[in-house]
């Protein structure tokens, strides 16, 4: 083993490690969008709240699924989210013992993000209309309301994302689904219910700003609700078995799905919302079901090996 090598840290906190700088940029992003449109000294500023939050949607949507397609994005999967890294544990599309890591780089991504904002933006991010960027609801939402709302619209997201995994054809657009989603979440809950549906998001703003009544809700409701959507994600897709391609962004799992007569029966595992890469913490390991029959001399259709059979028989002779 060389000495490079043996200084490197685990692939595993590795990317949690990624996921800690994409929080962090994400944060810092937000406040740095938020002191813009809303500190009344900004060249930038909307005063009208919905407006403003309209345009914070689309650029927070815009932020976050260039975040996902960022280097960083692609080896972690780019989840930025705790919520979205237990529904895709869940769902079966993320490696369980990843899990604590990834959430626990999330919030200290969140506060680090939040904590950079401060030092870049100096007292502009403490102005009350800015406020770090935390979330607050409507003064007329009642708590109940607000965890419905936040819960609620999580568990859509989810449902939505595990549809575009589970269809083959479309499973490169989860990072875009995920991205528009958060922009509409923004638009139409921000003023009503804070839309936040990420305890990262809330995280870090929250303790700078010192708010802390309704922080529980904003950290356990889009938990709650990403795992609802992945109960309903398998409920909605048990009859319909998962295709070679969705298995692409599951790692973990092999492919249930027959591969055409023309191409080895193989199985990639990948980043969640990646497909197409395999999935670092799963190099080296196959499925019983990849490696069973005819193909696992090296690949081929029965009539192929047969083909290699009758050349052998043919050289012997």
């Amino acid at each position: 083993m060389s000495t490079v090598s043996s200084l490197s840290p685990p692939p595993r906190l590795a990317r949690a490690a990624d996921e800690f700088a994409l929080t962090t940029v994400l944060l810092f992003l937000a406040v740095t969008v938020v002191r813009w449109l809303r500190d009344p000294d900004s060249a930038l500023y909307v005063g009208d709240l919905d407006a403003a939050l309209a345009v914070i949607g689309i650029l927070s949507g815009a932020i976050l699924t260039g975040l996902i397609f960022s280097p960083p994005g692609r080896r972690s999967g780019g989840h930025l989210n705790p919520a979205v890294t237990i529904s895709l544990w869940l769902m079966g599309a993320f490696p369980g013992r990843n899990v604590v890591p990834y959430a626990l780089a999330q919030l200290a991504g969140s506060a680090a993000g939040t904590g950079l904002g401060r030092l870049v933006w100096g007292p502009a991010a403490s102005l009350p209309s800015v406020d770090y960027a935390a979330i607050v609801p409507a003064p007329t939402w009642q708590p109940t309301s607000v965890f419905v709302a936040e819960a609620g619209s999580m568990t859509i997201i989810i449902v939505a994302v595990g549809f575009t995994m589970t269809h083959a054809r479309h499973a490169r657009l989860v990072p875009y689904v995920i991205g528009l989603s958060v922009a509409l979440v923004i638009a139409v809950l921000g003023p009503r219910s804070g839309g936040s549906i990420n305890p990262a998001r809330q995280f870090g703003p929250a303790a700078l700003a010192g708010q802390s009544t309704d922080l529980w809700i904003y950290l356990v409701a889009p938990v709650l609700g990403a795992v609802l959507g992945a109960w309903l994600h398998h409920l909605l897709s048990r009859r319909r078995p998962l295709t070679r391609d969705v298995r692409e962004v599951a790692p973990g799992h092999a492919a249930t799905a027959e591969p055409p007569a023309d191409r080895p029966r193989r199985t990639r595992h990948t980043t969640a919302l990646h497909p197409g890469e395999r999935h670092p913490d799963l190099q080296g390991r196959h499925h019983p079901s990849t490696t069973a029959g005819p193909q696992a001399d090296g690949g081929g259709t029965g009539a192929e090996a047969e083909t290699r059979a009758d050349q052998r028989l043919r050289d012997s002779s």
